[in-house]
Order: structure tokens, then sequence, then C-alpha cells
């Protein structure tokens, strides 16, 4: 399992979103949603690649991601129910809906999620 801090998440969604891409195109996109500038996004990018989460490819510097965002959310989500509810999704789910009520589309969401899962 990769774990990802919130800057290395806003440097994989560029390329889970765009595919295979320069990492001077990954700079450019988080300059203009985060502000960052080129250096801070490579040095992240050096980071997830150590972590095994990006393959760099020649020339150019294309970013390839060798962790797929649906095996991200699974692995922090699972992390999360560990963490904070002591591995009980039941508790997660609960705490997902709080006060709020569902309409009959959502439950009926629902209901076929778990259908499937049985």
């Amino acid at each position: 399992m990769v774990r990802f801090t919130d800057a290395e998440l806003k440097v994989m969604n560029v390329i889970w979103h765009d595919g295979d891409c320069p990492a001077t195109h990954i700079a450019d996109v988080l300059a203009e949603s985060t502000g960052w500038h080129i250096n801070t996004t490579y040095t992240i990018i050096h980071k997830c690649i150590e972590k095994g989460a990006i393959e760099r490819q020649n020339p150019k510097f294309i970013c390839h991601a060798k962790v797929s965002q649906e095996e991200a959310q699974t692995d922090m989500t699972q992390d999360l129910v560990n963490k904070l509810y002591d591995g009980s999704k039941n508790s997660l789910f609960a705490a997902l809906l709080g006060k709020d009520t569902l309409s009959d589309e959502q439950i009926a969401k629902l209901r076929d999620i778990v259908s499937e899962m049985e």
C-alpha cells in the first residue's frame, strides 16, 4: 500500500485525470490550481517515484502512474476505516450518513451496491 500526502495526491490526480504526461504539464496544471512553483511540483513527483507510485519514462520526463486511482482509493479508505473506526465499515457508513435523510433513489442505489457485493 502506498500512503500519499495531500500534495502527492494532487500530483497523482493530474496523472489519473490526464493520463501519462510530461512533468512540465503536471507543473503547469498545479501552478495554475495551487500556485506551486515548478521546483515544488518536481520535488513531489520525485517523492512519488521513490514510493513506487510513478514511473519516469524518458525522454521528456513522462510520468506514468504505477498505482491506479481505484487502488489508492481502496487502500486509503481501508486505512481510514482502520484508523478512525477500528476496522468497522458499518461505523464509517453510519458516520457518513449522519443525520442526513436519503432519497428513495439514493436508497435504491445503495441496495444495488450491496446486492452486487453479495
